[in-house]
């Protein structure tokens, strides 16, 4: 059985949806309406994949639409929708102890659902975001994690990635982090890529030490 594993980092970059907070009732039913409104077939059992832009998802969809009106229309139904948004275990109490200067959100959820979700699950919204409207190329290119390590004042390799999709993983990966996986959306072996996967927050503690921050966790396996 695998042991504790400690693991010193300057920065933590968190994914949202999936790392702290479970919105995935209300993505499911906000894409299945956005699918029924244009005309997408099977608009009843329609799948996203999950930590893609919306506008990136459009795009590939319906490449010939007003791509903006497209992603105004999601954006407002998933900003309607979260009433039964959860937070995850582990995260509130994890959150709460970290120094605000070392850890970011990293997410391909704009601006606007960002804080909506932070705010209905009642989340600390921290001083450093990279949403997905902030960047050029989504995940799973490296550059939203590469940003949120600038933004974080830190080199990639010196940050942690935290994250619960293979397109996040690998975007934290080709950017130069060390990524710990998070079970939830996918499961350990689709999460393969990751340097270490855990079942939950409830895993992971963090503390400072003389270099930033110490993480100990148990990986699965």
């Amino acid at each position: 059985m695998t042991g504790p594993v400690c693991v010193s980092a300057k920065g933590i970059l968190f994914d949202m949806d999936g790392v702290l907070v479970s919105s995935i009732d209300s993505v499911v039913r906000a894409w299945r309406r956005w699918a029924e409104l244009y005309e997408i077939p099977d608009a009843e059992s329609f799948e996203i994949p999950h930590g893609v832009r919306a506008k990136d998802i459009i795009r590939k969809l319906l490449p010939d639409v007003d791509q903006r009106e497209a992603v105004r229309v999601i954006e407002d139904i998933e900003v309607e929708d979260v009433a039964d948004l959860r937070v995850l275990p582990g995260v509130k109490m994890l959150l709460v102890g970290l120094p605000p200067e070392r850890w970011a959100i990293v997410t391909s959820s704009t601006q606007r659902l960002l804080l909506a979700r932070l705010g209905a699950a009642k989340l600390p919204v921290p001083e450093r975001i990279i949403s997905g409207d902030m960047v050029e190329r989504g995940k799973p290119d490296p550059e939203p994690y590469r940003r949120g390590a600038e933004l974080l004042g830190f080199g990639p390799s010196e940050c942690v990635v935290v994250e619960d999709a293979p397109s996040g993983v690998g975007a934290g990966k080709a950017a130069g982090c060390r990524v710990l996986g998070v079970v939830g959306t996918h499961s350990a072996e689709e999460l393969g890529e990751a340097d270490w996967v855990v079942g939950s927050l409830e895993e992971l503690a963090v503390a400072r030490n003389q270099d930033g921050l110490e993480l100990r966790f148990l990986p699965v396996g």
